[in-house]
Formats: structure tokens, sequence, C-alpha cells
């Protein structure tokens, strides 16, 4: 029996341009929740410790990405009142059973990275001749 989305009483299906799967399955295809999700399944972290753990990310993209996914119900926030404060970010339940399939794409990636880029090779030497 498929989900009924409760907002609109209508069947979750995210081929439908209107349902609101397809706005939660464009969060998940970031490359940055992916990352941040995956690293957050190792346990709570820092807002410092996620930024010097995944390279290239910049502090306002990771400052939106976690607001995006505290938002979706994926992350919680505690901030320790300290000087300075110190703030740290883990997965809920729901984050949690997000990050048993995310962690095998990234495992997946990994894994079969030198197949795809031997593929992408391929196909621009073929593009390259055919030019």
């Amino acid at each position: 029996m498929p989900t009924i989305v409760t907002t609109s009483g209508l069947s979750a299906d995210a081929y439908c341009d209107t349902c609101p799967t397809r706005a939660a399955l464009d969060r998940l295809a970031g490359k940055w929740t992916v990352l941040i999700v995956d690293l957050l399944g190792d346990g709570r972290c820092r807002f410092r410790d996620l930024s010097k753990r995944i390279g290239g990310i910049s502090q306002k993209m990771l400052t939106q990405t976690l607001r995006e996914l505290e938002a979706d119900g994926y992350v919680t926030r505690t901030v320790f009142p300290t000087i300075p404060p110190r703030v740290e970010y883990e997965l809920t339940p729901l984050g949690n059973s997000l990050h048993e399939l995310l962690s095998r794409i990234r495992d997946w990636a990994e894994t079969n990275i030198n197949e795809v880029e031997a593929a992408r090779s391929r196909y621009a030497n073929k593009q390259s001749e055919s030019a």
C-alpha cells in the first residue's frame, strides 16, 4: 500500500512534479547531504570538525545544509551554554535510517571509481574521434 502524503491526501509519487517527495529527493541527492549524514553516522560532531573533515565545503554551505537537515528532521543541533558556546550535531532516528542508505552509496562510489573514470575516458575519446 502506497504512503499517503498527509498534507495533500494523495499517494506519494516522486514522478509527480507536485509531490513533496520530489523536494525530499532533491535534498538527499546533494553531495553535501551525503557527506554530512555519512560523517554524523559515526556519532555527534562539532561544526568545526565537520568543516575540517569535508574538503571543499564552505562555512556557508555547511551551515545551510545543516539547517536544512535539521528542518527535515534528520539532524539535531545541541547548543551547550559554555563560553564560547559549543554546538554539536547528531543524527536523529530518521537520520540514522538515511545514513544506512547513504553510507552504502558512498562505499559504492569509492569501490567503483576506477570503473567510472575509465568509462568517462572511453566516452571522451569516442566523442573526440567523432568530432
